[in-house]
């Protein structure tokens, strides 16, 4: 398992957890719900904030804010710009 912040740029993920308990809740309210889909869909030129698909509209977020939300990798992945 990792968190949200050190996805790669299309990979996709399933959000399992949150670690900070103020912004679950901000998190919950947008359709961040444990068992949900997520992709990272765009990264802003400095790297922050970045974008996620989730509940078919993308969320903007602040990479600390992604840190606390712990996902597990799908295996599926179809990663764009990946490392090999």
């Amino acid at each position: 398992m990792t968190t949200l912040n050190n996805l790669k740029l299309g990979q996709k993920a399933t959000i399992i957890e949150f670690t900070d308990e103020f912004l679950s809740r901000k998190f919950i309210e947008m359709g961040c719900i444990p068992g949900e889909k997520v992709k990272l869909a765009n990264i802003a030129p400095f790297g922050d904030p970045i974008a996620i698909e989730v509940a078919g509209y993308l969320l903007s977020m602040r990479k600390h804010e992604a840190s606390t939300v712990v996902v597990k990798i799908n295996p599926e992945n179809n990663v764009a710009n990946c490392d090999v």
